[in-house]
């Protein structure tokens, strides 16, 4: 799926509950955005998985460590990119 920068954002509040709960565990959704529209013609991709239950626990606590990682690689190196 192709969005620019112009596209307004779909929320959860436009579904209806039971359609939400009948995505299955394990999907993946690829949103890419237009080259045309991004600084630099930077290609910009999200790939989402749904994940429930125990496995969506890990997920969290897994993406939680790599934020946490980045912050701190961030807070160490940004001072010296911008001297």
């Amino acid at each position: 799926m192709t969005d620019t920068l112009e596209t307004p954002q779909e929320t959860a509040g436009n579904y209806p509950p039971e359609l939400l709960a009948a995505i299955p565990n394990g999907t993946i959704f690829a949103y890419n955005l237009n080259e045309k529209n991004t600084p630099g013609r930077m290609k910009v991709r999200w790939k989402i998985r749904v994940a429930t239950g125990p496995e969506a626990t890990r997920v969290d606590a897994r993406q939680a460590e790599a934020i946490k990682e980045a912050l701190i690689w961030a807070h160490r190196h940004l001072p010296q990119l911008t001297r």
